[in-house]
């Protein structure tokens, strides 16, 4: 496993704006062709069975895309996006959530979510 520096992490969020904005969009289409698809589901505009299977692959090939720059893709709603690393020799995930403006957590590997902290 490759491990980023807190740059190369930055510059690697900045490559996957689009694709993780894509996975947002793509994401809402998913969930309301589901929601249609259920018995008294409302109809939507964006189609039906077809449609959502092909929002599924779509969002499959987007995950796929993050993944392969060696950032690992945590979640999908939220979106959870963490980048392997060290911080003071110390094995961490540079982690960036839906909504943050920039790449600016961590946590230790070993703790999860629940131990992010801001980069020094």
């Amino acid at each position: 496993m490759a491990l980023f520096t807190v740059v190369e992490a930055e510059r690697e969020l900045g490559k996957l704006w689009p694709v993780l904005d894509q996975i947002v969009e793509v994401r809402a289409d998913a969930a309301e062709l589901a929601a249609s698809l259920v018995a008294g589901g409302v109809p939507t505009l964006l189609g039906g069975l077809p449609e959502w299977k092909a929002a599924q692959a779509r969002l499959d090939e987007l995950m796929t895309e993050v993944q392969q720059t060696g950032a690992e893709l945590k979640g999908l709603a939220p979106l959870l996006v963490d980048f392997p690393a060290e911080v003071d020799g110390v094995p961490v995930l540079l982690c960036w959530l839906e909504g943050d403006p920039e790449l600016g957590w961590y946590h230790r590997v070993d703790l999860g979510f629940a131990g992010r902290r801001r980069l020094p």
